[in-house]
């Protein structure tokens, strides 16, 4: 007997067999229940290693997820409020000054109108910027040469570093993918008393059965630390071939317990582990926040116009904004027609979640294609996830 989700897997195996991915690993959920689970591929493509269940992940950007998780588990002890200015956990961030419309330099800039809110950090509406994704303008130039990436800045120095820049635009007025997260990773240090990584640990990680995630590999572990790879051309994402790429995003990452914890991109981790991250924040009874916490969550938080959109990338209004994670409004042309309200986001090396409360299913894909989250593959996979489980 056929399985629903045969068309899935065979899909993954044809991104591998076309030498796209080096390997994927994927569960699908009905509500906090694995319906399906399927490997395919190799952790080192050299070696010849197979990928399995147990390998070790960059997760980039899917590190969001805790950060937010977190944050919101301090606003549940009534810790902070989303309201709250930046300032009253990081005083450098007060008094902002805004790059002004048309500024073809770093210093001409006007006050902020308002301060920073935790809100605004949480949806990417605070006027930060990335310095990743706009190459040429003036923040990627201004991010760059005050080394706000530096991986050996502490999380006190790096705030430091960030409040000697100006914003990109007035806070609340304008969505921009940006080192907001990074931010709230040193509130919740400044508020917990905690590195960021206890914190983790503490109230995410060890409650959930998270063994295997961290900001670093112990010696006992590399060997489960999946290769990382590129395509061999960048801007022809559908082009087969794979570049390995060891040392990014620097050499050494991952590596020792010194470099920075972001909470923006940081952390690794392995497939099952961010299954029960996930399996966490299902609906129902119990899970890792309030029932009302995760319906705030998953629920849009930015203003009427306001909408995911990167630079050079074809505008997306029906993906909008809520707690740490983008929240699909209104299906577009490349998402499944029945995904309205599904909650997502994924990692620069390829790891992608996503939850939809509406329906109750969910979906972890994880591999390490870089820069590979947004590739065809990612919108495929759903495509197929969503029709094996029946939506």
């Amino acid at each position: 007997m056929s399985s629903p989700f045969q068309a899935l897997h065979a899909a993954l195996q044809s991104q591998v067999d076309r030498q796209f991915l080096p390997g994927a690993s994927s569960v699908l959920l009905r509500g906090r229940e694995v319906v399906d689970r399927f490997a395919c591929g190799q952790a080192d493509v050299e070696a010849g290693v197979p990928l399995r269940e147990e390998h070790i992940f960059r997760v980039f950007s899917n590190t969001k997820l805790l950060t937010s998780c977190a944050v919101l588990l301090l606003l549940e002890d009534g810790r902070l409020s989303l309201d709250d200015p930046v300032e009253r956990y990081l005083p450098q961030l007060a008094n902002r000054h805004v790059l002004r419309a048309g500024a073809t330099a770093i210093d001409q800039v006007e006050p902020a109108r308002q301060p920073i809110t935790l809100r605004h950090l949480m949806t990417h509406t605070s006027g930060l910027s990335y310095g990743l994704f706009d190459p040429g303008s003036l923040l990627f130039k201004a991010y760059g040469e005050a080394g706000v990436h530096n991986p050996l800045l502490s999380q006190a120095q790096f705030i430091d570093v960030l409040a000697t820049l100006p914003l990109a635009f007035q806070p609340g007025e304008r969505w921009e993918y940006s080192l907001a997260t990074d931010v709230l990773g040193r509130v919740i240090e400044v508020v917990s008393g905690q590195s960021l990584g206890e914190f983790f640990q503490a109230r995410i990680c060890g409650p959930l059965g998270m063994l295997d995630t961290a900001f670093w590999a112990p010696e006992a572990k590399r060997a489960r630390l999946a290769a990382l790879y590129g395509g061999v051309d960048f801007m022809d994402p559908l082009k087969p071939g794979l570049v390995r790429m060891d040392a990014a995003p620097f050499p050494g990452a991952y590596m020792s317990p010194k470099l920075r914890q972001t909470g923006g991109g940081g952390l690794l981790s392995t497939l099952d582990d961010t299954v029960r991250l996930v399996q966490a924040l299902m609906p129902g009874e119990g899970g890792l926040l309030k029932p009302d916490t995760r319906a705030q969550m998953m629920r849009n938080q930015v203003a009427p116009g306001l909408y995911v959109q990167f630079p050079n990338m074809p505008a997306n209004p029906g993906r909008v904004f809520g707690l740490g994670s983008s929240v699909l409004a209104q299906p577009g042309a490349f998402d499944p027609p029945g995904a309205g309200d599904e909650v997502s986001w994924g990692g620069l090396a390829g790891t992608v979640w996503w939850i939809n409360p509406r329906l109750n299913i969910a979906g972890v894909l994880m591999t390490q294609r870089y820069y590979g989250f947004g590739n065809p593959y990612t919108f495929e996979w759903r495509h197929h996830a969503y029709r094996a489980l029946g939506c």
